[in-house]
């Protein structure tokens, strides 16, 4: 509570008393009467247990304040306000256009979307002087936002050191301006929560008992591990890059020309497209050596490129890094329905400009599958596929699907799933049999290493 960072993520692991940190926090400037706060769970069921917190500390903090209960909001002696809100579907955050909150805290981050945190930042503004404008949030690993939030806060520095964004704007009169804006990472778990380990010393044994993965992210604030993960199996260890045992991703190496080539292509606009070439080896085992991913620098984010662009892109690669080769093209079915495509199919564009596909097969669950066998450890800790660690795209978003809370044996679509998708056209195209999976060397997880 006393980082004096813009943004700030505290959290990571379960009972580190992240939701009331928050609560508490949205106090300190109740003196101001032009003081807005609001805190937001993602539906309003779950903001239940905070009003209930803020109701036990609010009250003994200021007696005078009075909650609304129709209104969600408290109201202070001198007129300052603390909101709670909720964003239950895509559009809801547009019913805080217009409004503004000194302060802004999301507890349980990764439920939100990137388009949510980052709209209510536009709202994060003071309405008088003397006010104090950040955000705080929290979270724990897993949910539909743990890939932005890890790739935001954990992945981007160290912990508990701030690091600056910097961005470049262009004033009205044409002069360029540099602004800039501190984050930082709080890492908390229940070790550092000394009296819930006092009120309920079982606590941690409840923790303890969960499934390996549950245990690593609840316990131990593991990102790299949470429930709901779609591939659990998956494993990027750099001590294994050059050993290739129980590892997925190595290093680079010449591919020899009489393995079979792939191309495979999933097409987007607004949402990033996904081109990847994959090798297959004597044993049917699969590398992706080389990939294009058409994104923005903001994840999930496409380049909005012309299906003839990305296919005068894909040429040039080819022809200065696969000249002589044959490859094989596998590519979305949906680049045949011709209502995508402004003069033609996107198909006909492509082979326009001499780039060619055959019709993926979309079948998601067997695709799915597929992927399940391809990423599972034999015997001697070999998988049957490996991915170079120069395909960085595909390294950060696989890991981060989880699944759908509908249709559960599916990936969740809102994930940035398209490296997943054009992956699903190569095995589908290249089917091996079901495998049984064997359990990989456990490394014992040190949680402060």
């Amino acid at each position: 509570m006393r980082r004096p960072e813009y943004e700030v993520l505290y959290g990571g692991a379960a009972g580190g008393g992240k939701s009331d940190a928050i609560i508490v926090e949205a106090l300190r400037q109740i003196d101001n009467p032009n003081y807005r706060g609001i805190i937001f769970r993602k539906t309003y069921p779950q903001c239940r247990e905070l009003i209930i917190k803020s109701i036990r500390i609010y009250k003994a903090a200021c007696p005078g304040a009075e909650y609304n209960g129709s209104e969600h909001y408290w109201r202070f002696p001198g007129g300052a306000k603390i909101y709670f809100g909720s964003m239950p579907n895509s559009t809801s955050y547009l019913a805080y256009q217009g409004l503004s909150y000194s302060y802004i805290a999301f507890d349980e981050l990764t439920h939100f979307t990137r388009e949510e945190y980052e709209y209510m930042i536009s709202r994060n503004r003071a309405d008088g002087a003397g006010l104090r404008v950040y955000i705080r949030a929290t979270a724990n690993p897993g949910g539909i936002g743990h890939g932005w939030v890890k790739e935001r806060f954990i992945t981007a520095g160290k912990p508990n050191v701030p690091y600056t964004v910097k961005s470049e704007i262009t004033d009205r009169n044409g002069k360029k301006r540099t602004v800039e804006r501190t984050r930082i990472f709080i890492p908390s778990s229940v070790f550092d929560n000394a009296a819930l380990l006092e009120n309920d010393p079982g606590y941690l044994a409840n923790l303890a008992m969960l499934p390996d993965s549950q245990k690593r992210a609840l316990l131990y604030g593991d990102w790299d591990s949470y429930e709901g993960q779609v591939f659990t199996e998956f494993r990027n260890d750099p001590d294994a890059y050059d050993s290739k045992i129980y590892t997925h991703v190595i290093n680079p190496f010449p591919i020899p020309r009489s393995w079979q080539r792939y191309r495979t292509f999933d097409f987007g606009y607004s949402r990033p497209f996904a081109v990847q070439w994959w090798a297959v080896d004597y044993d049917g085992r699969a590398y992706l050596y080389r990939q294009l991913y058409g994104c923005s620098n903001t994840p999930n984010t496409g380049l909005r490129l012309e299906p003839r662009e990305i296919a005068r892109r894909i040429r040039k690669i080819e022809d200065e890094l696969e000249s002589g080769n044959v490859i094989r093209g596998i590519a979305d079915p949906a680049i045949w329905d011709a209502s995508r495509g402004k003069d033609g199919t996107i198909i006909t564009m492509f082979e326009d400009e001499g780039i060619f596909f055959e019709k993926g097969k979309n079948d998601r669950l067997s695709g799915k599958m597929q992927c399940h066998y391809r990423f599972s450890f034999d015997e001697n800790g070999y998988p049957m596929a490996y991915i170079f660690n120069t395909c960085r795209p595909f390294l950060r978003t696989i890991p981060n699907l989880i699944y759908d809370t509908v249709n559960v044996e599916d990936v969740n679509t809102d994930c940035e799933d398209h490296d997943y998708d054009a992956m699903r056209y190569f095995f589908m195209a290249n089917p091996i049999a079901p495998r049984r999976s064997v359990s990989q060397r456990e490394t014992p997880f040190d949680p402060l290493g």
